[in-house]
């Protein structure tokens, strides 16, 4: 009796990850799609950006006196920073690597090739990733100082 064997995986492409990790990023699609539904680090993603995202609402509705909401922009910066770097990552790690990490049972594929569409996607990832880390750093330090300088006046007066 013969068995059916299961059929090879397909190979994992270091231009689409790239994409993924740049435009789904805050979704954990990249990390879905490279290790599996078991993976416990992409379903953490939609969670922090679901709490930046909230913290946007909240000024939003509230202003940009909420402290909490200070506390949860931060969140969806990094997050998207992040998955940004992890772009940035997966576009310029060389072929062998890619090979060797993400398609060892066909290490000679063509996947982990890098062409003009990883180059796109690393370059708008620098572009975006710097945006929202300079953005987050930027609103955390503002609403820190300021905080600090309506805390001041209370303690003058």
């Amino acid at each position: 009796m013969q068995t059916v064997s299961s059929s090879p995986k397909a190979p994992k492409n270091k231009t689409l990850a790239a994409w993924l990790a740049l435009i789904t990023g805050q979704l954990g699609v990249h990390r879905l799609y490279l290790f599996g539904l078991g993976d416990v680090w992409a379903w953490l993603h939609p969670i922090t950006a679901a709490l930046g995202w909230w913290g946007v609402e909240r000024v939003r509705q509230y202003g940009q006196d909420d402290h909490l909401a200070w506390v949860l922009i931060p969140l969806l910066g990094f997050t998207l920073a992040g998955t940004a770097l992890t772009a940035i990552y997966y576009g310029l790690m060389p072929t062998e690597k890619w090979n060797a990490l993400h398609n060892a049972g066909t290490p000679a594929t063509q996947a982990g090739n890098t062409n003009w569409l990883t180059i796109g996607a690393v370059v708008f990832a620098l572009l975006f990733g710097t945006i929202s880390l300079m953005s987050s750093i930027v609103f955390s330090f503002q609403r820190y100082f300021e905080y600090q300088v309506e805390e001041a006046k209370k303690i003058s007066q």
